[in-house]
């Protein structure tokens, strides 16, 4: 059994993938995959999102502000409001992005910053999105206390340092598609440094499909390729990854009710 510890359920091209949101958990669950973590990007869309995945029990949520759609101040006590529900087991996705947003630093920043605080305050761990922002991501962990929430640096592309950094402070690492295209020749080598108790694998659908689904619309049965794929990478069996990667999820996501 394996987990899609991050996808955006509410986000799939329904119409183009010619399913609807039944079939692609149940053709998910056909590859022996047992939970989904159902993963925010904006307040003001969460309770949409929630609603569509809320009869789910095999379907978590998360609850926050991605980086590149923080165009405001965050609104906290909205933010912990709505990241109270039995349903969040998790704050985010947050964090910083540089690469896209280059006039919108210190709003990411500071968002980042409530972000953090509102975990530490809930006791619900981190999911956070990280690009081109490597000191200024692992700072603002530290300055803000982020070890004592924990969580994930989800999607990751950076380097082994800033990876090492981040499992030093008690975070896991999450690995999606991008480590199966051909040109993710640094990413293939951090991934074979990475200690496997501190490992998750993802699918960031409906981005980002692996190999030899790129190009198409992600969807969450294709972490089973992301795990195949890491699996040979780090020369263990398919099994021994799912395990670890399936503990590593519910002992970091606590509140994710199991299968």
């Amino acid at each position: 059994m394996i987990v899609d510890s991050h996808c955006h359920l509410d986000r799939l091209d329904f119409d183009k993938l010619d399913l609807n949101l039944d079939q692609v958990l149940d053709k998910a669950r056909a590859k022996q995959i047992e939970h989904f973590l159902c993963v925010s990007v904006t307040l003001d869309q969460f309770p949409s999102m929630l609603d569509k995945i809320k009869h789910y029990d095999d379907v978590s949520a998360s609850c926050g502000v991605h980086p590149l759609d923080q165009k405001d101040a965050l609104n906290k006590q909205q933010l912990i409001d709505l990241a109270s529900h039995d349903k969040v087991v998790a704050i985010g996705e947050t964090g910083l992005d540089y690469y896209y947003s280059k006039d919108t630093h210190a709003v990411q920043q500071a968002s980042f910053v409530g972000h953090i605080e509102v975990a530490n305050e809930l006791q619900k761990p981190l999911i956070i999105h990280t690009r081109d922002a490597r000191s200024d991501t692992i700072n603002l962990m530290r300055e803000h206390k982020a070890e004592n929430c924990g969580g994930v640096l989800h999607c990751f592309t950076e380097d082994w340092d800033m990876a090492k950094k981040a499992i030093d402070m008690g975070f896991y690492i999450s690995i999606s598609g991008i480590v199966t295209f051909k040109n993710a020749i640094e990413l293939k080598e951090v991934v074979k440094q990475i200690p496997l108790d501190r490992l998750l694998i993802e699918t960031d659908s409906p981005y980002l499909a692996p190999v030899p689904y790129r190009g198409q619309t992600n969807q969450p049965a294709y972490v089973e390729e992301v795990a195949y794929y890491i699996s040979e990478l780090k020369g263990i069996s398919f099994n021994e990854l799912a395990k670890a990667t399936t503990e590593n999820f519910y002992s970091l996501f606590k509140l994710a009710a199991k299968g």
